[in-house]
């Protein structure tokens, strides 16, 4: 396994491989846990050549706290990485990937990016499109991971890359759940011992929610939700939407042609947290 912290070296490597070796890609912001590597390992399954990024993105934190509170554990995530086979590391500084000049473009998603996260983090997804156009034209892989826990975050990759018309084929992996059901996330090390005990509430609601969809409508099954969350002493609820998994628009009229996703968004003192489900 090859680490690589510039540019340059990363892209010489990548550029003296063979023609036709397909490269496979999943950024990171590192932290990894057991979600990442089985990107890393579908990647493995379905390239020649994995690269793995490791890049705490500031652009993309609304908050400025949570940028300097999160998780860095730089030599655990190079352990785990070599373990699962992982060919090349890019491990890039802010000043490496931005020339010194840390901020965002600013990206039409075509409204995806008004909903849900975005409503609640200002400037995250051009954060988000910034820093993932910018590793495409970094790496130039053929396909692209990423976890379904980020689902609104995938359907913002997919349409920027149809939108500037990069040719990368962005692939969609399961959420990787804890044997509890907590949805895994390098946020979960920040949990005290009492709010992760408490965490399997979030994906247990979002399991009933999806059984009430079938006999309720989505207004219904959100005030359900809400309720649920209202007087719960560990968690505050941020949002519970349902919406068309293409659109991400609120369901107002259920159509069987369509699908459907609920997603949530929830507070364990400062940690938050989000999950989804589809219906």
């Amino acid at each position: 396994m090859l680490v690589f912290a510039k540019i340059k070296s990363v892209q010489e490597k990548l550029k003296s491989l063979k023609n036709g070796t397909t490269i496979g890609f999943v950024p990171t912001m590192g932290a990894l846990h057991e979600g990442h590597l089985s990107l890393v390992e579908k990647a493995k399954k379905e390239n020649d050549i994995v690269v793995v990024s490791i890049f705490v993105n500031p652009t993309q934190f609304d908050n400025a706290e949570d940028l300097i509170n999160y998780p860095k554990t730089i030599d655990k995530d190079l352990s785990l990485l070599k373990s699962t086979y992982c060919d090349i590391v890019f491990t890039p500084t802010p000043e490496e990937i931005y020339a010194n000049d840390i901020q965002s473009q600013s990206f039409d998603f075509d409204g995806l990016e008004f909903q849900m996260e975005g409503k609640f983090r200002a400037g995250h997804f051009n954060g988000v499109g910034t820093i993932v156009e910018r590793l495409f034209e970094i790496v130039k892989p053929h396909k692209a991971y990423f976890g379904e826990k980020d689902f609104q975050q995938i359907q913002i990759i997919r349409k920027m890359t149809e939108k500037r018309n990069l040719h990368v084929k962005i692939i969609a992996c399961p959420i990787h759940r804890e044997m509890d059901g907590l949805a895994m996330s390098s946020r979960n090390m920040r949990l005290t011992k009492e709010q992760r005990t408490a965490a399997p509430f979030i994906y247990e609601t979002l399991k009933k929610a999806k059984d009430k969809f079938g006999t309720k409508n989505a207004s219904e099954v959100v005030k359900w939700v809400e309720n649920e969350f209202k007087n719960h002493p560990i968690f505050r609820l941020e949002y519970v939407e349902i919406a068309d998994e293409d659109t991400l628009l609120p369901v107002e009229t259920k159509n069987p042609a369509k699908k459907y996703r609920a997603f949530i968004a929830v507070f364990a003192g400062n940690v938050r947290l989000i999950d989804n489900i589809s219906l």
